[in-house]
């Protein structure tokens, strides 16, 4: 498992190098007027394609080693890890051409997550088993196609989850990194050694485009490098409840609350003032904190302030995700505990995102 994170990591700081410095005319064509824009120069939204072209030759290593007559490692070259890979293509694909293009819309975006939905539950046999609540649990055994339903929902809609908090600088790549560990936390001390490697793998794989990304803002995830996160962790998370009924399925939910959470009340914050959920504006967490919270940068070189205050931005809200991830981690068995971080974690966001937005933060917190 360590041999495969050191290719991982090393194919994708590779393959990032290569896109940061050959690549770097390509992202003239992104706008300079969008309301997510924090940063100046022209910054390629690659990543996602080295981390995606990383997990594909790493799984390909796997391959060659089990060809050779070596199983030492965790991750086998079997039916599941290519159908597990074929799910992630419409979607991964989707992102990385509007990466590329800037033409995908949303709704067509929308669709092909949805596609990978579907073939992850025909091809994977994914379901939302159960929901750790009785009456819940009763609906689900007696129509099975609403845990279906569930799997395909989560599928979609996480990706795009991810992309919402990927505003900044290691934000969301740090996300992907610390659930990535606590899913991997649990699925080896069940000894599902075949899930925890693709999320180290993964993991990895996300550091080494951390390195071109944090803090020097030399490459961004894009669309595509959210779909990567989002539908590998979807995956597992699914998996790792499906295969082992000890984990709690609101264990993944609460490591996830922040991503999911910033994703609904976005969608009732634009509803609300009457604009669609799929317009982007300036309005999230991240976007506060770094306006309202983060101190100005005194620097004569504008580009390097803007990178600067950036760079600060992304700890508050890897601290926010520990708050959530450490009780999951602790708990994740329990489901009623569990529910219940839930719950005070969607209280905490709307409480700081209202004193935020009406200028009341305690001058500690400055």
């Amino acid at each position: 498992m360590i041999f495969l994170a050191v290719v991982a990591f090393l194919c994708t700081l590779i393959g990032a190098g290569f896109i940061v410095r050959r690549m770097r005319g390509h992202a003239k064509r992104y706008g300079k007027d969008l309301p997510q824009r924090f940063h100046v120069g022209h910054i390629p939204r690659l990543g996602g394609l080295a981390m995606f072209s990383s997990l594909v030759l790493t799984v390909g290593v796997a391959g060659v080693q089990n060809w050779w007559g070596y199983y030492g490692n965790a991750l086998h070259w079997n039916q599941w890890v290519l159908y597990f890979f074929m799910a992630m293509l419409p979607a991964v694909a989707g992102g990385i051409a509007e990466d590329m293009t800037q033409r995908m819309t949303v709704r067509y975006r929308l669709i092909l997550t949805l596609l990978t939905g579907l073939l992850a539950v025909y091809l994977l046999g994914m379901t939302v088993p159960r929901m750790g609540l009785v009456w819940m649990d009763a609906a689900l055994s007696a129509a099975p196609w609403l845990g279906m339903a569930l799997a395909v929902l989560a599928i979609a809609g996480l990706p795009h989850a991810f992309n919402i908090i990927d505003g900044y600088n290691g934000l969301a790549g740090m996300v992907a990194v610390i659930i990535c560990a606590a899913l991997t936390h649990v699925a080896l001390q069940l000894g599902d050694r075949e899930l925890a490697a693709i999320l180290v793998i993964t993991a990895a794989a996300t550091l080494g485009f951390m390195f071109w990304n944090y803090p020097m803002g030399q490459l961004f995830a894009g669309d595509g490098g959210a779909y990567v996160w989002g539908i590998v962790i979807a995956f597992c998370s699914i998996t790792l409840v499906q295969r082992h009924p000890i984990v709690s399925p609101w264990f993944p939910m609460l490591l996830l609350i922040y991503p999911v959470w910033e994703t609904m009340f976005s969608i009732y914050r634009k509803l609300a003032r009457g604009d669609s959920p799929g317009m982007a504006d300036a309005l999230h967490l991240h976007q506060l904190i770094y306006r309202r919270i983060v101190r100005s940068v005194l620097d004569e070189n504008a580009a390097r302030r803007m990178l600067r205050r950036n760079n600060r931005t992304a700890p508050y809200l890897w601290a926010f995700t520990l708050l959530t991830v450490v009780p999951a981690v602790l708990f994740w068995r329990n489901t009623y505990i569990l529910i219940g971080f839930c719950a005070l974690f969607c209280v905490s966001y709307v409480a700081a995102y209202l004193v935020i937005v009406r200028f009341k933060l305690p001058g500690w917190i400055r």
